[in-house]
């Protein structure tokens, strides 16, 4: 018996296919945007009221971890970012190239082979601190989708316009095709 929520494995539906761009360096200086979503586009991090994200206590997890990632990784700043009730947009700002030290590890990503410093393991290391947090303190598992969406911006204008989405994002909820009454899961 198949639930519908999870439905069987079928390598030919379910493959993964890579969203880096071939052969680029993502542990480089840089912003790039990332979204990242909740398992199942499931609504966990609160709602949004009168065009504003309004966390519950799992958002407000989501809200402290992504805070808190230069802590964590001190070459990195964080742009503008907003948790959404079942996603996250942000932009990560890696500013320390560190090609000049002894300790640069390879850059090229592979599977099980994390790069230190690379935009996946900051990704990686924030999806485990909101489930690992979350699982503390709520006793509750499956809180993100594999992989997320990165786009790499390339210039001040790319910033700006990834800048003004992320604000806009709570005042276009209702058109969003993340929001699971636009676009429900099957």
């Amino acid at each position: 018996m198949t639930n519908d929520r999870h439905p069987k494995f079928d390598p030919r539906k379910h493959h993964r296919k890579s969203v880096r761009l071939p052969g680029y360096d993502y542990s480089s200086e840089g912003a790039y945007y990332v979204t990242i979503v909740t398992y199942h586009r499931d609504c966990l991090f609160g709602e949004v009221r009168n065009r504003g994200a309004v966390l519950n206590e799992y958002g407000k997890i989501a809200d402290i971890c992504w805070r808190s990632i230069p802590d964590h990784f001190p070459f990195v700043e964080l742009g503008a970012y907003v948790i959404m009730p079942n996603h996250v947009h942000g932009i990560i700002i890696i500013t320390d190239d560190r090609r000049g030290t002894i300790y640069r590890a390879p850059t090229q990503e592979q599977f099980q082979k994390p790069v230190s410093g690379s935009l996946p393991t900051i990704v990686r290391t924030y999806k485990a601190a909101v489930t690992r947090q979350i699982g503390r303190e709520h006793n509750a598992t499956g809180i993100w989708q594999r992989n997320y969406y990165e786009h790499i911006i390339r210039d001040e204008k790319d910033l700006q316009n990834k800048t003004d989405y992320i604000e806009a994002n709570p005042i276009l909820w209702d058109e969003d095709d993340v929001n699971p009454r636009n676009n429900p899961l099957p």
